[in-house]
């Protein structure tokens, strides 16, 4: 299954890509070199933990060009007072009356801790194209639904906190 992706995601993983190439790889090979000259390989903890470091910044650096070049680039066609990529929305639950603000995201900056949700979600799908005022029905599972409202929504754009996901 391809990852969903808007440009500026693909931009942000290029660019953490050549950070990593270009600045963090050649530490990280400095590290290497510096701990093997310490000696003794099979007691050198410094030169286990640069390798471990190194390979995982290869991974990394793997795992996102893998995504970038699997991805299927989507576009927001929402219009401003719509649901969309990129904008909070706060809604009621009717169950209880509490409200939550969540941020429509793609995969790759999901987190429901930070009240990021992706697109892909079942809430982020059902939210989509909705505006204030709407009623939205959200099924969990074939026994469990249930009714939110949509009080308001900003388009907040992306932040410093709005960050690419680790693996």
């Amino acid at each position: 299954m391809n990852n969903e992706l808007t440009r500026k995601d693909i931009e942000d993983m290029e660019a953490e890509i050549e950070h990593r190439k270009v600045v963090v790889r050649k530490e990280l090979l400095e590290h290497v070199k510096e701990a093997r000259a310490q000696g003794d390989l099979s007691e050198n903890f410094e030169y286990y933990a640069a390798k471990k470091a190194k390979n995982q910044n290869e991974s990394r650096i793997r795992f996102l060009e893998r995504m970038i070049k699997t991805a299927k680039v989507i576009d927001d066609n929402t219009t401003e007072d719509q649901v969309g990529m990129n904008k909070s929305v706060t809604v009621r639950i009717e169950e209880d009356g509490s409200e939550e603000t969540y941020k429509i995201v793609t995969t790759m900056r999901q987190n429901s801790l930070k009240g990021l949700i992706s697109v892909e979600s079942p809430l982020g799908k059902q939210l989509l194209g909705h505006r204030v005022g709407d009623r939205v029905n959200i099924k969990v599972s074939d026994n469990y639904s249930y009714e939110i409202t949509i009080t308001k929504i900003e388009n907040t754009g992306l932040t410093e906190d709005d960050k690419i996901r680790d693996f």
